[in-house]
Parts: structure tokens; C-alpha cells; sequence
């Protein structure tokens, strides 16, 4: 498979796309526009829609109404063996009779490739893996990251024009799985096929995706590029699965003649500079731990809250503080192992500083709850989920 052959991205449409099952809608008439050639992930909790959608767009499933383009034809009907796009799942499928090399080449069989043609396929996809050397080997002696790879060959010998992937680094270790993202998303940027990989890791998708969409209850909440999308959350939902966030409950009572938002946040005064500036009332603010600061007690300046230590997590590079506010409110912060002395013991009491430009206000509406965000816990990772 040369460079050139492999540059055939395909854009994939998806318009009003719902799936029903019984009494229970899994794609709730969601719209998407996947650009050609761009690496893109559906990132979302077990449940939300993702592999679902995943699967109408692979033709595995039948849309209960809406229509699915690739490159501006509707193939809502399309048999899966008909349609331009591969799939590589989190169980790789590999065929424990046959070699590496056989596996790769099994679905040019029913393309009725020549023997030379077919060698020549292979050798090219097994080199864009870093397999070539392992060609005579059989899929239980080699290790779950060249099982991977060898799926990704077999899916890319076919040159399809768009290649769905479900979670295929799922079954890793985590440092192996690390080391295969900047691997598959140098591959992507190589042969220039479209990729749709859905994943509920963050990570990954932050890692690798030219741009995401985030799901819930088989709607999509936010799309945009990784920065867009953990910079400037649309909903707390979205703050709180991708990475971690603080959340407060504030007052919004004015406007700054700065143009700032004025939050009151207890009996303190806070100044916000991105989101809903022009709310008022009951809102949101959400600020990202590695934005917070930590200070002496009883520091000068705006936007301090007073606080003190809780709890202390070294974890290499960072470390994790927990700060109780005085109010009672924990919030998170993330310091850099620099080198430094900054000692911070529990019970210390600290100035909690939050930059106006890293608060968000997110307006009016309650918090989901149920695994991802709880009024009495701001700052919680994305959950674990399948």
C-alpha cells in the first residue's frame, strides 16, 4: 500500500441519526460532520451512544431514522461489506492458525488479488506497523501491542477510506497504551484515512484526536478540538468528564467595569473573565486544578479564598492538593515537582488564588449525577468507564 494509495480520507455525514432499542434510544438524532482525512473521537461514558454510533456508521447496525453520508452518499442501507470502511475492535479477532502475514492478507482474498500482488500488500502494510519482521509468526507469540498492530495492518490493507476503531488499545497496559497513541496517531497523519476512534479515556482522546465529540445519553454535548473542548467547556458534564475539574456554586451579580462577571462566592467577591459573563443569578464556575494557586495565608490581591490543607498526594512529576475552603467547599490543585521547597502539610492554612482568566462561568442548571459530578463533590476525575 503506497503513501498515495492510502491518502482517500473519506468525510463521514451523520444527519438526524437515531437508534432505537424496545422502549430505549441509544443515538438520539445526533448531527456530525467528520472532515476527511482528520482523526476524531467520540469520547463518553459506557452507555452514552459512542460504539453504537460507531456501528451504524460501520453498517453493522441500521439507523431507526437519519442517514449516515460517506463522502456525500447516503449509505444508511449500505451493507457493511459494501461500504469504504474498515473496523479494528478491542478484541483484535486474529486467526490463531494463520501467521502474521496470512492474517493481514485474509481479506484480499475475496478481492482476487494476484499471489505477487498480495505479497507486495502485505510487506507494505506490515512495514507501516513495524511488523515485517514478524511476518512468520503466529498471533499467540507475540504481545498484546503487536496484536494491535497487526489488526491495524489487516484493516489498512484494504484501503478503506474511512477506519472505525472501538476502544482498540482498551485490553493494554498503561504505559504500554501511552507509547501506541503517539504511534497510531503518527500512522493516521501518514496515510491520511479518516480515523473515528471512540475511547472513554480522556487521555486518549485529548492525546491523539484532531478534534472530539462528547457524548451523553446518545446526544452529543460538545464538539471541537481538545484545547477547545477542555478550555472552554459548554456544560459542566463536559468540565467534569474531560480531566478534572473544580466546580463552585456562585451568585452572579454584575458586571466588572472591565467587562468581567461578578461572582459572589459566599462572602467573597470573585472576578471571571470566560464564559457566560453576562449571566446573573444562580451559576456555575469551574476552574481546572493546574490553575489554581496556592498561597500564604492571608495574601493581598483579588479572587483569594481562604482555605487550608487537607490532603497531600505526591505523584511524580505533580503533586495533588486537596484544600478544604472555608466555607467547607474541597477544591483541587495541581503543583509541579520542580524542584522548589513548597511545603504544604496538612492543616496548613493557605490562600487559595483563582486567575479570573482560568474561571468559567457556566450558568444556570443543575449538575448530572450518577458517576460523573455531585453537588457535594467539585472536583472528581472523569470516571472509569467502559
Amino acid at each position: 500500500m503506497s503513501e498515495e494509495e492510502g491518502r482517500t480520507g473519506g468525510r463521514v455525514q451523520l444527519i438526524n441519526l437515531a437508534k432505537r432499542y424496545d422502549d430505549s434510544e441509544a443515538v438520539c438524532g445526533i448531527d456530525l460532520d467528520i472532515r476527511s482525512g482528520e482523526f476524531f473521537s467520540l469520547l463518553g461514558p459506557s452507555g452514552c451512544g459512542k460504539t453504537t454510533t460507531l456501528r451504524l456508521i460501520a453498517g453493522f447496525e441500521r439507523p431507526t431514522r437519519g442517514q449516515i453520508l460517506l463522502d456525500g452518499k447516503n449509505v444508511s442501507d449500505t451493507p457493511p461489506n459494501k461500504r469504504n470502511v474498515n473496523t479494528v475492535f478491542q478484541s483484535y479477532a486474529l486467526f490463531s492458525h494463520l501467521t502474521v502475514a496470512e492474517n493481514v492478507a485474509f481479506g484480499l482474498r475475496f478481492m482476487r488479488s494476484s499471489r505477487g500482488e498480495t505479497r507486495a500488500r502485505v510487506a507494505q502494510a506490515l512495514a507501516l506497523v513495524h511488523m515485517h519482521e514478524f511476518s512468520d509468526r503466529k498471533p499467540h507469540q507475540l504481545s498484546g501491542g503487536q496484536q494491535q498492530r497487526v489488526a491495524l495492518a489487516r484493516a489498512l490493507i484494504l484501503n478503506p477510506s474511512v477506519l472505525l476503531l472501538d476502544e482498540p488499545l482498551g485490553a493494554l497496559d498503561a504505559k504500554l497504551r501511552k507509547m501506541l497513541q503517539i504511534e497510531l496517531k503518527a500512522l493516521q497523519e501518514k496515510v491520511g484515512i479518516t480515523f473515528v476512534y471512540v475511547t472513554h479515556d480522556q487521555e486518549e482522546a485529548l492525546t491523539m484526536a484532531d478534534r472530539l465529540a462528547v457524548m451523553k445519553e446518545g446526544r452529543i454535548e460538545q464538539v471541537g478540538s481538545p484545547q477547545e473542548v477542555y478550555e472552554e467547556p459548554a456544560s459542566a458534564y463536559v468540565a467534569g468528564f474531560l480531566g478534572v475539574s473544580n466546580l463552585l456554586d456562585a451568585e452572579a451579580v454584575g458586571m466588572a467595569s472591565d467587562g468581567r462577571c461578578r461572582l459572589k462566592v459566599g462572602d467573597v467577591e470573585l472576578l471571571a473573565s470566560c464564559g457566560h459573563t453576562s449571566a446573573r443569578g444562580s451559576v456555575k464556575i469551574v476552574v481546572r486544578p493546574e490553575r489554581v494557586r496556592v498561597e500564604a495565608p492571608r495574601r493581598a490581591g483579588e479572587n483569594r479564598l481562604p482555605g487550608k490543607i487537607e490532603r497531600v498526594v505526591y505523584a511524580g512529576a505533580i503533586s495533588q492538593l486537596v484544600v478544604t475552603l472555608d466555607r467547607g467547599t474541597p477544591i483541587q490543585c495541581m503543583l509541579a515537582n520542580d524542584g522548589e521547597d513548597s511545603s504544604f502539610d496538612r492543616g496548613t492554612p493557605v490562600s487559595v488564588h483563582l486567575p479570573g482568566e482560568a474561571l468559567r462561568v457556566l450558568g444556570a442548571g443543575s449538575v448530572p449525577v450518577g458517576g460523573e459530578w455531585t453537588e457535594q463533590a467539585p472536583a472528581v476525575s472523569a470516571p472509569a468507564a467502559d
